[in-house]
Formats: C-alpha cells, sequence, structure tokens
C-alpha cells in the first residue's frame, strides 16, 4: 500500500505551549486509523495540521506527496469533520448538504438521503437551532457520504447518544466494506470503536507513544493478579505499565506474555486478565511519555 500521509519532525508550537512535539508518522491508504489521547494531547491540531487549517512551526508534511497547506489538489481529496464547525447564521441543514455536494467529487446524494433519515435530521431548520445531536449528526452524515480518499473525524459524533453513535460506527464501517479509503477517527470513547480499528496511534502531550496495527496490540498487555509478592516476583523485568495494591493483593498490568508465562502464572496462584484497548491507553498516558515509549520500543 502506499503512505497517503507523512510527517517528519511536525512541531506546532504556541507561544510556550508545544501542542505537537516533532512527530514522525506514516499513514497507507485504505484503512481505520484511531488517533486516540487525552483531552489537550494534540489530536485536533495534528489533524488541522495535516488539512492544511495550521502553520507547522518545525518539520514537514506531505499528503499525497505533497504540502497541504493552501493545495487545492490535495484539500480537494480531504474531508475533515469536526465537533466545532462553523456554519453561517443562516444556514440550514440541507444548505450544508448542497454545499458539500458541489465541493466532494465523490458525494452521494442518495447515501446522504438515507444518512438524513437514519439520524432524523430536520433539513429545514436553522443550523444554531439544531440540538448538540443533530449538529453532531450533519457533520457524520458530510463525512459519510463525502467518501473522500482521506475523511478525518474530530469527534463530531459525541454529540450523538449511544443509539445514533452505534448508527455511526455501522455505517462506517458497512460503507468503508464497500468504498475503502482512508478514515482517521480522533475519539475518547476508546472501547466503542476498538473493534473498528485497523490501525491504532496514541499522542499523549504532542508526542506519537505508540504507531502500530490493532492486531498487533491485541492481547498484548494482560493484567497479573494475585498475591502480592507473587505477582511482583512474576513482573520482574517485565514491561509494567500499572500497578495496584490493596492489602496484600496487587494488580499488575504488563506486556509480553506468552504461553509459558501463562503456566508460569498459574503454577504461582495467579490469575492473567484480558487489557482492552481503553485499558492499555489509560495506563499508557497515565506515566510520562519517555518512559513509555522506552518501554513499549
Amino acid at each position: 500500500m502506499s503512505v497517503v500521509i507523512e510527517t517528519r519532525g511536525l512541531t506546532r508550537r504556541y507561544g510556550s505551549t508545544t501542542a505537537v512535539d516533532a512527530v514522525d508518522l506514516r499513514i497507507e491508504e485504505n484503512g481505520i486509523h484511531g488517533l486516540l489521547g487525552r483531552n489537550g494531547a494534540g489530536k485536533t491540531t495534528l489533524m488541522s495540521l495535516l488539512t492544511g487549517q495550521e502553520f507547522a512551526t518545525a518539520g514537514e508534511i506531505r499528503v499525497f506527496g505533497e504540502p497541504p497547506l493552501e493545495n487545492a489538489a490535495v484539500l480537494g481529496r480531504t474531508c475533515f469533520i469536526k465537533e466545532a464547525q462553523k456554519y453561517p447564521d443562516e444556514f440550514k441543514a440541507k444548505h450544508v448538504l448542497r454545499s458539500a455536494e458541489r465541493f466532494f467529487p465523490n458525494w452521494d446524494a442518495d447515501f446522504a438521503a438515507e444518512l438524513v433519515k437514519d439520524f432524523r435530521l430536520p433539513l429545514d431548520r436553522r443550523m444554531k437551532k439544531l440540538s448538540r445531536g443533530q449538529f453532531s449528526a450533519v457533520g457524520v452524515i458530510v463525512g459519510l457520504a463525502a467518501r473522500a480518499p482521506i475523511t478525518y473525524f474530530d469527534e463530531p459524533y459525541l454529540g450523538l447518544d449511544a443509539v445514533a453513535r452505534q448508527l455511526f460506527y455501522d455505517r462506517l464501517l458497512a460503507d468503508y466494506a464497500e468504498h475503502p479509503r482512508t478514515v482517521v477517527l480522533s475519539t475518547h470513547l476508546i472501547d466503542e470503536v476498538a473493534d473498528l480499528l485497523e490501525h491504532v496511534i496514541v499522542i499523549d502531550e504532542g508526542r506519537i507513544l505508540l504507531d502500530e496495527s490493532a492486531e498487533a496490540l491485541r492481547g498484548r498487555a494482560v493484567n497479573v493478579v494475585g498475591p502480592a509478592e507473587a505477582a511482583e516476583a512474576f513482573a520482574r523485568g517485565r514491561d509494567v505499565l500499572h500497578r495496584d495494591r490493596i492489602g496484600g493483593l496487587a494488580s499488575i498490568t504488563i506486556t509480553g506474555v506468552d504461553e509459558a508465562d501463562r503456566r508460569a502464572a498459574a503454577a504461582a496462584g495467579l490469575e492473567l486478565g484480558p487489557v482492552s484497548l481503553q485499558q492499555m491507553i489509560v495506563r499508557m498516558t497515565s506515566g510520562r511519555p519517555d518512559e513509555l515509549q522506552e518501554q513499549l520500543s
């Protein structure tokens, strides 16, 4: 597969604050990529840089092999949907969809109409009068029906209720299967999207902590639970992401456990439990980025 997004040493500073810090990134075409991290980790700034909406302080960006900034050939092949999207005061939902049809060459009007029904979107209501969920639905519909070669979703679905969010995930996965493209999905709702993701990028304090296939991550970490002394002995010399201790019991999250290790843990009276993607990322972003990068390298 060809690389459609590439950065080298990408940095964005705002005064004394570094929002994106020397990021090296390569994203291949036709995959659903999760851009995951805490509030203020740098996700939105990174997406804004990749879509030419921010100037880089240092480093390079290539999208389809070219810099995206003020590049119509690149930007015409991308769609950036964000939660805080602004619209003219008099715009109605139908005006947004009509504008999208003119802007995106791959726009599917029939698919957009289906999504309008699915999300029960009132097309004749002004954007500023829409509920938060309806406002979010507009962005989701545009992002899906545009079928841009690269689509960035920066948490526009947070205003949707649980039923509508699941509808979005289902529609995204089904349409991606028929019309593959590169999707970058930024979210805090990690467990909800875990099964969608083919690739995971974790950013914290502007730095990339993890850039790996989701398949490789699944089953990589385990929780070791049992008597503290036995658990600590089992974890000794291993990569430890987190420790909890209550009285004489300990729960330790570690990586790199094989079948022989599992047998040894059972013999020591320890239980090994799975770690969800969300748990793993919480563990990773609770420590210092330099320590975690060393552990995961």
